[in-house]
């Protein structure tokens, strides 16, 4: 059991949060805020008690390595930091916190990364005050986890809370280099609110107990090869394992050697895939919508034509491509969900974006919903799935949603252990 923020002793104290504000954002303008208001519940906690709280997050990518190989000029890395200006999120950010805590929250927000600039905008800091600082990965240092960057901003700190799942399966100097160092002064770490639900959450998908089965996972997405070791995590774990998305295709080729058209297909996963399916607990489609002309630019745009594949033995026609599951699956698939007591969700089905392509994906939905008011614990692994659930207005019907897609599948696969989780100290 980590030690969480109502565990910490923070009076007067400078509190540094690795929040995940890594939001989507076209220009300067945040297309979703979930992230945003996610983290507020750890931030109202420690103003309420007089912390100075600064906020530590990365926004998107800045290529140093590739700059370092010569692959990103210092023109592209300029631009990039350009887009990825974490600045944005300050007026969203302080509207939340207004609200939350019913009345003017002072935040302020450092340009300097460190040096100087950075230390000052701390020491100025007063009880009850916030000061968010600029994009994390703007420093070199950050995903090498430099140890000089993360002394020197643990230097600024009384103690350290973790709240960024979506990172924590990142050592980085933000998310571990910090804690390590506050670790050996003796001074606090302890996990905010979202990282507690979300290690409870999940920590149910690790290791359910005999009356929680049967357990169930519903795997999508495009790639087998993404999930190698995922899946051979969840073949030890689940009762079953459905398979959708562009995944399927890889695994019907294997299984059924049809010819999968223009599908997505990884040639050098069927001896896996096949492999998998062995084990027998993998449960693959046994019908499938196929497309022709999909526009994987634009993928609300309408495909060229829609048709039916019935049986699995069928070769697909060379120019479509498989783009959902069928209608005899879903009904397969709901059937075993619905008689499932936790069913974990990572990748949706088909190409939900699209209108005519979606029936899959909000079946599952469905399924799990009735799961759920069945008694079912459900999660959702963020990323795709997530995302889908919340389009088709789901979102309050699973037990527990990931923010974090990559760190949910590597705490189910690390059976619980992730370094943003290590580091942090126990009760």
């Amino acid at each position: 059991m980590k030690k969480v923020v109502t565990d910490l002793k923070v009076d007067g104290k400078v509190v540094f949060v690795r929040v995940d504000f890594n939001v989507p954002h076209k220009g300067s303008e945040i297309t979703d805020d979930n992230r945003v208001r996610a983290a507020i519940p750890t931030i109202k906690e420690l103003l309420n008690r007089n912390a100075k709280v600064v906020l530590l997050s990365h926004l998107g990518k800045v290529d140093w390595k590739k700059l370092a190989k010569g692959e990103k000029t210092q023109e592209d890395i300029d631009k990039q930091m350009q887009k990825n200006d974490l600045s944005i999120v300050l007026p969203v950010l302080k509207a939340h916190l207004d609200k939350a805590l019913n009345k003017d929250v002072k935040v302020t927000f450092s340009k300097d990364t460190r040096g100087e600039g950075l230390k000052q905008a701390v020491s100025s800091l007063k009880s009850g005050d916030v000061l968010l600082v600029q994009n994390t990965r703007y420093e070199k240092g950050e995903e090498k986890n430099d140890e000089s960057l993360a002394k020197e901003w643990a230097s600024l700190a009384d103690a350290f809370v973790m709240d960024a799942f979506g990172s924590a399966h990142r050592a980085h100097a933000s998310t571990y280099g910090i804690p390590s160092e506050l670790k050996k002064e003796g001074k606090e770490t302890a996990v905010g609110f979202l990282m507690e639900k979300e290690i409870e959450g999940l920590g149910r998908c690790v290791s359910p107990k005999d009356n929680e089965r049967p357990y169930v996972a519903v795997l999508g997405g495009a790639k087998v090869s993404s999930k190698i070791e995922v899946i051979d995590s969840l073949l030890k774990k689940c009762d079953k394992i459905l398979i959708g998305g562009g995944m399927s295709y890889t695994f019907k080729k294997a299984v059924f050697g049809v010819n999968v058209g223009m599908s997505l297909c990884e040639n050098d996963q069927l001896d896996y895939a096949k492999k998998c399916y062995e084990s027998g607990k993998i449960v693959l489609p046994i019908d499938n919508i196929l497309a022709k002309g999909l526009n994987f630019d634009d993928l609300s745009a309408k495909a060229e034509d829609i048709k039916p594949l019935e049986d699995n033995n069928n070769d697909f026609p060379s120019d479509y491509e498989g783009a959902d599951i069928g209608p005899k699956t879903i009904k397969l698939y709901s059937d075993i969900i619905k008689g499932a007591k936790t069913i974990f969700w990572n990748g949706p089905m088909g190409v939900f974006e699209n209108e005519q392509l979606q029936d899959g994906t909000k079946a599952i939905c469905k399924a799990c919903k009735e799961a759920t008011e069945n008694g079912a614990f459900t999660v959702i692994g963020g990323g795709d799935s997530a995302a889908a659930a919340k389009k088709f207005g789901y979102t309050e019907s699973f037990s527990h949603v990931s923010t974090g897609g990559g760190a949910s599948l590597e705490l189910i696969q690390y059976d619980g252990k992730l370094p943003g989780i290590d580091v942090i100290e126990d009760k």
